[in-house]
């Protein structure tokens, strides 16, 4: 079977052995995978001397189940989520606590964003945010896109900021409150919340020594929390966290199981009445979310991409001629 990984700072397609199925996994032919630019880029900027394989959201159909599964059968469209199980390849072995079937009424290219849903949802749960209270949310790629409107479908009070303009217009489309001037959120927050703050900053986006660690800090109310969510140095002045009692929690991946490996490499679920909100029960929130139409994905999908013609598609991001928040990949296999 053929896969993607990056090598020397390029995306390239190699050759690699078919998974054998295994027990309480699935043997999966992969019909969609999604690109994460943010996290890829980061990826292929670090592979030099090795090879790393890319991707960690996708769908496709059971091939085969292993030992020990009864949730599946052969035939079942199902989304996963999670790297090393789960890429840019055309055959994916991955455990059953990763996965989830899909609606049959759901477009199946929409459900190889699930990753990324799964991801935007663990971030608002860390968040503990509760009905009508206002979160501000910094940085509009993909995953801040994902997080707003699943805020905003949360009847959360959504206040949404990135530079670019374009990216502020796809949220004002949808009616959720976005600025691409610090000034214009700053007093949208003061007016919104009778000037006491926002109750949380999610902060999407990169960077060393980021002015947003400092200037989030502002933005909230008194113990009143900032959750980093993109790759930000958490770089945080102890007088304004003091002076709010602020809370500054950091969210990890998709939720409670991610790099254990009771859970993910036995795929050993926790019990549901312990641990309600796994990755995988959240792989499947985000399905419920995008079939029941309470968030729109449709944006994110205007670009796809033959596998064979997948490298093209990363030099193209590489060299800033695309600005696309994603791009769908498709598999002929």
């Amino acid at each position: 079977m053929n896969s993607i990984a990056a090598s020397n700072g390029a995306v390239r397609i190699l050759e690699k052995e078919k998974p054998t199925i295994k027990p309480s996994f699935l043997l999966i032919k992969t019909l969609f995978s999604a690109v994460s630019p943010g996290t890829e880029i980061e990826i292929i900027g670090v592979s030099e001397g090795k090879e790393i394989s890319l991707g960690y959201s996708a769908v496709g159909v059971v091939e085969e189940c292993g030992e020990d599964v009864s949730d599946y059968q052969i035939g079942d469209i199902v989304a996963c989520y999670g790297a090393p199980y789960v890429g840019h390849a055309e055959y994916l072995l991955v455990p059953t606590t990763l996965c989830a079937k899909v609606p049959e009424n759901m477009e199946t290219k929409q459900a190889a964003l699930a990753g990324i849903g799964a991801i935007a949802i663990h971030a608002l749960r860390v968040a503990k945010l509760e009905f009508g209270e206002t979160v501000v949310v910094v940085g509009l790629g993909l995953l801040g896109q994902m997080i707003a409107k699943i805020a905003n479908a949360a009847a959360f009070n959504v206040i949404a900021l990135d530079i670019s303009e374009e990216r502020v217009s796809m949220l004002q489309q949808e009616g959720i409150t976005s600025f691409s001037s610090v000034g214009n959120m700053e007093d949208e927050v003061m007016q919104a919340t009778h000037s006491r703050g926002a109750d949380a900053v999610l902060l999407c986006a990169g960077g060393k020594r980021s002015p947003l660690t400092h200037e989030s800090l502002k933005w909230i109310r008194n113990q009143g929390k900032v959750v980093i969510v993109g790759d930000i140095e958490p770089d945080f002045p102890r007088e304004l966290m003091f002076a709010k009692e602020a809370q500054i929690l950091i969210s990890r991946a998709g939720g409670p199981g991610r790099y254990d490996k009771q859970y993910e490499l036995q795929a050993i679920d926790y019990p549901y009445g312990y641990v309600r909100w796994t990755e995988g029960r959240n792989v499947a929130e985000y399905l419920r979310l995008v079939n029941t139409k309470r968030i729109d994905v449709q944006p994110f999908l205007s670009e796809t991409v033959d596998f064979n013609d997948a490298p093209g598609a990363y030099k193209d991001l590489l060299d800033k001629k695309s600005q696309v928040l994603t791009s769908i990949i498709a598999y002929n296999n």
